[in-house]
């Protein structure tokens, strides 16, 4: 099989055209920020149960794991589902997609994630006393002033790394041919739901750069300042699992 004829993540079932694969992953990832960043933002702002809404980070990461789920499910079929820069690096790396097509995917990627964020912050900015920096600074990713539990920068690139190479080598586990069909976008979406409960209190959980530069761009200097770090880490995890899949687990057995 080439690289090319590959499946990406999910499956693709028919021969869709360029403009459809991009458009599934801008709409794909839309999804995925829309989600993730508006339970972050309108649910899990509240104060001790201010209004029964806040839904804390099992929440948020609720969100991020069923936002993956239906987006693969809907989208997949169309464009393989990546949703995420890194995961698109990853997959190429691991030959698994084309090189050639990746910059196509991850533009498309951060449209879609921007557009998701500019109609959330449309949003918050019809709240009475809304800030907008604020709010989006709160979702933003990195160490010190935007971690939740005030995490060392060393320790925002470890949980961003392992956490995003964890993530690939799911990814490329459960669309192997030895995997049960059907199952793998809920595998996906349960494993970015648990990998986010780890890494919410850390680094606010990105795992992905489009997500992390749709939210840096209206959370202000120190969103912006640090959104080098939540570009850099998941792309290093997701090509560390891409290059090293094969060599640990697709590696064939000598007959004596």
């Amino acid at each position: 099989m080439s690289t090319t004829d590959a499946p990406a993540v999910i499956p693709i079932e028919s021969d869709p055209s360029t403009a459809a694969r991009l458009g599934a992953e801008a709409v794909g990832t839309f999804v995925l920020v829309f989600g993730v960043i508006g339970t972050a933002i309108f649910a899990a702002g509240f104060g001790g149960g201010e209004g029964n809404l806040n839904v804390g980070f099992l929440g948020v990461a609720l969100a991020l794991g069923l936002s993956v789920l239906v987006s693969a499910y809907a989208f997949g079929p169309i464009s393989g589902g990546h949703f995420n820069p890194a995961v698109t690096l990853g997959l190429a790396a691991a030959g698994r997609f084309s090189w050639r097509e990746a910059a196509g995917y991850i533009i498309a990627q951060v449209i879609g994630a921007i557009i998701a964020s500019s109609i959330l912050l449309a949003i918050v900015a019809g709240a009475p006393d809304a800030d907008i920096t604020a709010s989006f600074q709160g979702a933003s990713t990195g160490y010190g002033v935007l971690s939740p539990g005030d995490y060392s920068l060393v320790a925002v690139l470890v949980v961003e790394i392992v956490a995003t190479a964890v993530f690939l080598f799911v990814i490329l586990g459960v669309t192997s041919s030895r995997a049960a069909v059907g199952f793998a976008p809920l595998a996906i979406g349960l494993t970015l739901t648990l990998l986010a409960l780890i890494a919410i209190p850390v680094s606010n959980a990105s795992f992905n750069p489009a997500r992390s530069i749709a939210t840096a761009i209206y959370g202000g200097p120190d969103a912006l300042g640090q959104l080098w770090l939540s570009i850099l880490a998941p792309i290093v995890g997701a090509i560390i699992a891409g290059v090293s899949f094969a060599f640990i687990f697709d590696g064939t057995k000598k007959k004596k």
